[in-house]
């Protein structure tokens, strides 16, 4: 088989490297790649939004399966557009993607199908909005309804913050059009949780547990990030909380979906929180969480081709998802600065010791090659990835490789699983 994979971040990597291992994957492509995804697969310049050179480097080069990796293609409708020359794309249509797209969307349908989600208002006028939030208990948590890299939520614990937080979305447009309109909503504590899926239109099959960090500084200080680590199985997610959620959450979004005529196939991501009132989705996304792939992927035994063939046939009823009884952790470097404003173009070094080292995986995110070598070229850079027979051993073994690589301005936060030592494990 010819595939082609569209991004260009840790995500893809990630997916790479899962296609790369697959008995049928004769010849891999990425759009656009990086210097990671390189290595393994041939890289074309063309972005993830350019959908009309996508289509037509996907029919010249006779394509057998392209897999869409980010939000804004999928969002944008690139898998409809595929769709439509003939070719076999996996990634939910745009109809569907709006499950991610909107989340004034994704709470509307969460409240009509009694799927248990945090309570909410939607606005598009930000005198509505502030009106609201003089009567509304604090904290609040104030959503951009649109698509914002991860960045378009903002926890305030007093009203003044959440004045600030209104002008900032909709009326300083920080996270841009995603800030036309904005979800006000209620504040949920306890334990987040990350749980990825593969979906066909009708049926659900769930992949191992994970859980993010969002925050960009140790101790969850700082702004929210893309995710700064991550770390699979969560020893919080327990067989109760799936019970609760395979019959309440994970089915019924599916069933939601469909019954809305916007059938859903490809990657949905739960967000969930723990609260002591049982779980509750924070959010959707339609696509694998990055980088959550980075932790989950390495893990299953699946050969990721067959699954997602089952997910564009409707035949995943017959596939039952496989993972290593082991854990996974992923420290983020990042570049100095990062979310906010930081530098590129630094060489890397250290990047051979993985080599053949088995259990360990450096997945590149903001990276691209050079006449001198693999530079920096981006916020997040790497995800150091490491397995272990427990998620301390794992842990230890994702730091201890952090190390091994080096660049200018290099930053990680310390503490990435440091809730794992919270549980027996």
């Amino acid at each position: 088989m010819k595939i082609l994979i569209v991004g260009g971040g840790g995500r893809e990597h990630a997916i790479a490297a899962s296609v790369a291992k697959s008995r049928r994957a004769d010849k891999i492509y990425c759009a656009p790649g990086n210097a990671g995804i390189g290595q393994i697969a041939e890289c074309v310049p063309i972005g993830a939004m350019e959908f009309d050179k996508i289509v037509a480097f996907a029919k010249k080069e006779e394509i057998d399966l392209t897999i869409v990796g980010p939000d804004d293609p999928l969002v944008g409708g690139l898998v409809d557009e595929l769709e439509a020359a003939g070719l076999r794309t996996f990634g939910p249509r745009k109809n569907a993607a709006i499950l991610e797209g909107s989340k004034a969307f994704s709470k509307d349908l969460m409240k009509k199908y009694h799927i248990p989600t945090a309570a909410y208002e939607t606005f598009d006028e930000p005198e509505k909005a502030l009106a609201y939030l003089e009567t509304a208990k604090m904290p609040v948590v104030l959503k951009a309804d649109g698509l914002a890299l991860g960045k378009g939520v903002l926890i305030c614990n007093t009203l003044d913050e959440a004045k600030d937080g209104v002008k900032t979305i909709m009326e300083d447009k920080k996270f841009g059009a995603a800030g036309s309109r904005m979800v006000v909503e209620e504040y949920l504590t306890g334990r987040e949780v990350s749980v990825l899926s593969f979906v066909d239109g009708k049926t659900i099959r769930i992949m191992s547990s994970a859980q993010d960090h969002k925050r960009a500084l140790d101790g969850n200080q700082g702004l929210n990030t893309g995710g700064m680590g991550t770390f699979s199985p969560s020893p919080f997610y327990t067989g109760e909380v799936d019970a609760f959620c395979r019959k309440y959450i994970y089915q019924a979004t599916v069933d939601a979906m469909a019954a809305e005529g916007r059938p859903f196939q490809g990657i949905i991501f739960f967000g969930l929180m723990l609260t002591e009132n049982g779980p509750r989705v924070l959010e959707y996304n339609a696509r694998f969480g990055d980088p959550e792939a980075q932790v989950v992927l390495p893990r299953m035994k699946n050969d990721i081709l067959d699954v997602i063939d089952a997910c564009i046939d409707g035949t995943l009823d017959k596939v039952e998802l496989d993972f290593e009884d082991n854990a996974a952790v992923c420290v983020i470097l990042a570049s100095e600065g990062y979310p906010l404003s930081y530098e590129k173009g630094f060489p890397i070094s250290g990047l051979e010791c993985f080599d053949g080292k088995e259990g360990y995986y450096c997945f590149h995110a903001g990276t691209k090659p050079t006449e001198k070598g693999i530079v920096t070229n981006g916020g997040r850079v790497l995800g150091i990835t490491a397995l272990g027979g427990t998620l301390q051993e794992a842990r230890a073994n994702a730091y201890a490789a952090a190390a091994w690589v080096d660049f200018d301005n290099k930053y990680m936060r310390k503490d990435i699983g440091k809730a794992i030592d919270e549980v027996e494990v």
